[in-house]
C-alpha cells in the first residue's frame, strides 16, 4: 500500500471520527439519567439552551461544557493524526526538507501561490501536499463534528442545533477567533437574556472574524458555510422572535 493510499485512508477515518465524536448525545444522555427524553421537551433540541430551560443551569452548563469539547476533540483528532501519524511515518525527512515545506505551506495560507515548489523527493512531494491540505482537511473534521451534533446516528439524525460544537472548532482551528465568537455569545446573552439571538450573532461574528483576521481560505469558507448552516438551524427561533414568543434565560419550562 503506498503513501499516498494510506494518507487518504487515516484522512477518511479522521473525517468518520469527528462525526461519531459530534454525534455523540451528551444532552440526551444527560436528560436521559434523570429520567427525561429532551427530545420531547421545549424546543426538543438535545443542546444546552434546552437542557438548561429544562434541568437547570447546572446540567445546562455541564452540557455545554461536553458539546464545546466535542468540537475541539474533532480538529485536534486531524492535528494529532499530522503531527504523530505523518509526521513520524510518511514524512520521515530531515530537517532542512521539513522546513522548506513548513515554509511553503505558510506562504500559501497567507495567499502566496507562487511559493509552491517542485521537490525531486516523491516522498516529499506527498508531504507538501499534506501540509497544503491540512486546513481543507482540519475545515472537513469540523463539518463533520457540526452535522454530527445535529443530525446525531444514534438519535435518527436528529440532534441539537450546534452552536456550542461549533464553538469548539472555532477554538481549536484558531483561540482568537472562538475567544472573540464567545465574548459576542456572551455579551449579546447578557444583555437580551435571548441565547438564539446570542448563537445568530455569534456565527455572524465569526464570519467577520475569520476575514478580518484574514484566515486561510478554508477557514473563511467554514465560518461562511458553518454559521450559515447554525442560522438555518434558527429558523424556529427566528419566528418566535417575531412572534414575541422566545423565552428567555431563566425561564425554566415546568415537567409537570
Amino acid at each position: 500500500m503506498t503513501g499516498t493510499t494510506i494518507a487518504w485512508l487515516m484522512i477518511a477515518a479522521t473525517m468518520v471520527v469527528a462525526y461519531l465524536l459530534g454525534s455523540f448525545p451528551t444532552g440526551y444522555l444527560v436528560a436521559k439519567y434523570k429520567g427525561i427524553d429532551i427530545r420531547k421537551v421545549g424546543s426538543g433540541s438535545i443542546g444546552a439552551t434546552n437542557i438548561l430551560r429544562t434541568l437547570g443551569k447546572k446540567a445546562g452548563a455541564a452540557v455545554m461544557m461536553l458539546d464545546i469539547l466535542k468540537g475541539v476533540l474533532a480538529v485536534y483528532a486531524v492535528y494529532w493524526l499530522y503531527i504523530s501519524f505523518f509526521g513520524e511515518t510518511i514524512c520521515r525527512l530531515d530537517e532542512g526538507t521539513r522546513a522548506a515545506i513548513a515554509d511553503v505551506a505558510n506562504a500559501v495560507r497567507a495567499g502566496d501561490n507562487s511559493a509552491i515548489v517542485t521537490f525531486g523527493n516523491s516522498e516529499a512531494g506527498l508531504c507538501l501536499d499534506l501540509a497544503l491540505y491540512q486546513p481543507w482537511i482540519a475545515v472537513g473534521a469540523a463539518i463533520f463534528a457540526i452535522l454530527g451534533h445535529s443530525k446525531s446516528v444514534w438519535l435518527g439524525f436528529k440532534g441539537g442545533k450546534s452552536v456550542a460544537t461549533s464553538l469548539g472548532v472555532l477554538l481549536a482551528l484558531n483561540p482568537i477567533v472562538g475567544l472573540g465568537t464567545l465574548i459576542v455569545f456572551a455579551l449579546t446573552a447578557v444583555i437580551t437574556k435571548i441565547v438564539s439571538i446570542s448563537s445568530i450573532l455569534g456565527a455572524i461574528a465569526t464570519m467577520i472574524l475569520m476575514l478580518v483576521l484574514r484566515q486561510p481560505l478554508a477557514y473563511q469558507l467554514l465560518a461562511l458555510v458553518g454559521g450559515t448552516y447554525v442560522i438555518w438551524l434558527h429558523r424556529a427561533n427566528i419566528a418566535r422572535l417575531r412572534n414575541g414568543t422566545e423565552p428567555k434565560i431563566g425561564k425554566k419550562i415546568n415537567l409537570s
